[in-house]
C-alpha cells in the first residue's frame, strides 16, 4: 500500500459564482475572492479562489479514500493562489505506517502541475 496512489479525485473548473456561493456559506466575504476590481487594486489581477476551499477539497478526497471516523489528523499547508477557470486534481498516497495507522500525503494541483495545497494526514488502518 506504501507509495500506491489513490484515485484522483477531478474538480471541474472553479468558477466566479462558486466563489460567491462559497463567501456566503464560510462567511468570507473578503473583497478579493469576489470583486474583481479590489482584487486587480490591490495587485492579484483578479479574484483567487478562499484557499479554505481548496482545503476542502483534499478533505473531500480523503473521504473517498478512507471512512471519516478513521482520521486521526489532518494539516495543510497553503501553497498557491487558485483563480478561476482552473480545474483542481487532488491526488494522494500512503507514504509509511506504524502499527496502527497510515501516514498519508495529498496535494491539490491545477491541471498544469501547480501545487495549491500540500497535506499531512493520518488514518486509522482499517
Amino acid at each position: 500500500m506504501i507509495g500506491k496512489p489513490f484515485e484522483p479525485l477531478y474538480k471541474e473548473e472553479i468558477t466566479h459564482s462558486q466563489l460567491v456561493r462559497y463567501a456566503g456559506a464560510s462567511g468570507d466575504f473578503n473583497p478579493i475572492h469576489t470583486v474583481v476590481p479590489v482584487a486587480e487594486e490591490v495587485g492579484l489581477g483578479g479574484v483567487i479562489a478562499h484557499g479554505m476551499m481548496i482545503m476542502g477539497f483534499v478533505g473531500q478526497a480523503i473521504h473517498t479514500w478512507f471512512h471519516a471516523d478513521d482520521l486521526l489528523k489532518f494539516s495543510v499547508r497553503f501553497r498557491g493562489m487558485t483563480r478561476p477557470g482552473e480545474k483542481i486534481i487532488v491526488k494522494g498516497s500512503v507514504v509509511a505506517e506504524k502499527e496502527d495507522r497510515w501516514l498519508c500525503e495529498a496535494e491539490a494541483v491545477n491541471e498544469g502541475g501547480e501545487v495549491k495545497v500540500s497535506a499531512q494526514f493520518e488514518v486509522r488502518k482499517g
